[in-house]
């Protein structure tokens, strides 16, 4: 068993694309025209054929409070591994990304939350070497 698609609701798919390409870096892998939405993911340009992030609308009555639930405890919807959260903190920064959570030791990794926009925090994390 292996994970192949994982999703994210975002509350502007267009805004979303532009968020987590042209800031994140990732790379898009499908984006199908399904009337007034897209089926759209994204994949890490490092592992193209690897896991995708399905970008999904979010207009199901259930994601405002969910979501809004999760932020308000800042906890982050998503994860990405990084090789260097500092490095990524601050190209990111640099790009007008808005941080929740400065980077933060956390024994054996370093993390950060940032807003990614769309209506979700996500955390970055690298594990430190042992």
């Amino acid at each position: 068993m292996r994970i192949r698609l994982t999703s994210i609701f975002v509350d502007d798919q267009r805004a979303a694309r532009t968020f987590y390409t042209d800031v994140l870096g990732f790379a898009v892998r499908h984006e199908i025209p399904l009337g007034d939405d897209l089926w759209l993911t994204v994949v890490s340009p490092e592992d193209p054929d690897g896991p995708e992030l399905l970008l999904e609308p979010a207009g199901h009555p259930a994601v405002k409070p969910y979501r809004d639930a999760l932020a308000d405890d800042g906890i982050p919807l998503v994860q990405f591994a990084v090789e260097d959260v500092y490095a990524e903190h601050e190209r990111l920064t640099a790009r007008g990304v808005v941080f929740t959570q400065p980077p933060t030791d956390a024994g054996p990794v370093v993390m950060a939350v940032l807003d990614d926009t769309c209506g979700n925090l996500v955390q970055i994390v690298a594990a430190k070497p042992v």
